[in-house]
Parts: C-alpha cells; sequence; structure tokens
C-alpha cells in the first residue's frame, strides 16, 4: 500500500511542502510505505510544455500510477490550488486517480479560502476519476511553525484534525486494498 504525497507548492520556504514531509511522517508511522514528490523539483520547461519525454516528469506519472493512496499538498492562491499543481494534474491520464483514495491538504492565510478545497480543488481530483476523496483539510499558515530543524510543528488543534483525516484516509486506503483482494478472488 503505497502512499504518494505530492507537494504543490513553488514556494522554497513552503509550509505546504513542510505540511507534506509531516504528513508523510505521520503515514509512514501508521506502517505504510511513503514517497514524497515535491513538484517543485521538477524541471519547469518540460512540466510547463507537458513533455512526457522528460525522464523527471515521466518518472513523478509513473509515482502516481504504482501509488495506492495519494495526497495531495497545495497552498491557496486566489481561492485557487497552485497553478504548479493544475500543471502537473493535466499531464496525468484522463483517468489517473482510477483506484486510489486521495486526501487533499491546502493551506492558507485565511479562512476566507477553506472553501477551495470543495469548490476548486476537490473537482479535478474527481475528473481523475479516483476511487475516493476523503475529506480533506484547510490549514492556516499561522499554524504551521517551522522548527530551527527545517520540518514542521502544528498547533494542538490543527494536528488533532490532521490526525483524524489521516485515520480516514488511512481506513478508506486499507479497505480499498481488501475490496481490491476480495474482487480479485471472485474473479479467479
Amino acid at each position: 500500500m503505497k502512499t504518494l504525497v505530492i507537494s504543490g507548492s513553488p514556494s522554497s520556504t513552503s509550509r505546504t511542502a513542510r505540511l507534506a514531509e509531516l504528513v508523510g511522517q505521520r503515514i509512514a508511522a501508521q506502517g505504510l510505505e511513503v514517497e514524497l514528490l515535491d513538484l517543485r523539483s521538477l524541471p519547469a520547461r518540460p512540466l510547463l510544455g507537458a513533455d512526457l519525454a522528460d525522464p523527471e516528469l515521466a518518472a513523478a506519472v509513473v509515482q502516481v500510477e504504482r501509488a495506492r493512496g495519494i495526497v495531495i499538498a497545495t497552498p491557496v492562491y486566489k481561492a485557487a490550488y497552485s497553478g504548479l499543481l493544475k500543471v502537473f494534474l493535466d499531464l496525468l491520464p484522463q483517468f489517473g486517480l482510477r483506484d486510489k483514495v486521495v486526501l487533499p491538504l491546502v493551506t492558507g492565510g485565511s479562512v476566507a479560502h477553506v472553501l477551495a478545497i470543495d469548490y476548486a480543488l476537490r473537482p479535478v481530483l474527481s475528473s481523475l476519476d479516483p476511487l475516493h476523496i476523503v475529506a480533506g483539510l484547510f490549514v492556516l499558515d499561522k499554524h504551521i511553525v517551522i522548527q530551527p530543524d527545517g520540518t514542521a510543528a502544528l498547533d494542538e488543534e490543527s494536528l488533532l484534525k490532521l490526525d483524524l483525516v489521516l485515520a480516514s484516509f488511512v481506513t478508506a486506503l486499507r479497505r480499498s486494498v481488501l475490496g481490491a483482494e476480495g474482487t480479485q478472488s471472485v474473479t479467479l
């Protein structure tokens, strides 16, 4: 049950990327295999040109294909997810999230952007045909504290909320695997 945590922030000092790392650690602590994909590290020209012949882009798409769980972490800009994330999602095939459990995480400076999960991000994720999109989480930037070692820490309330959505995500992920195994045994 591999989970891919995707950070869609273009910033080198991103709180979103640090939150993505924290999420990956918390999922791994539950015994699941986790990979991180920082979209910012992908080559810009091939990414903007949708050049899937580029080995780094092709490898990133393969990471999505091989994962059973996908966590999408993005900052919100102008009431929508990042353009970097949009460009990457556009590279995926029409049913690029089929049979996957997806957890959307959004960070922003104001609660005025909380609806970006349901009105901007969820529709595009749904169009990629995931098995299930669990309830997402919006975290205010000010609740993500960057520690001296560069890692993220959350305030107590945000951490509790994160753990609740992660429990829902992991449960849905495990159920999807059990369901797939049951389907395989029926068809054999």
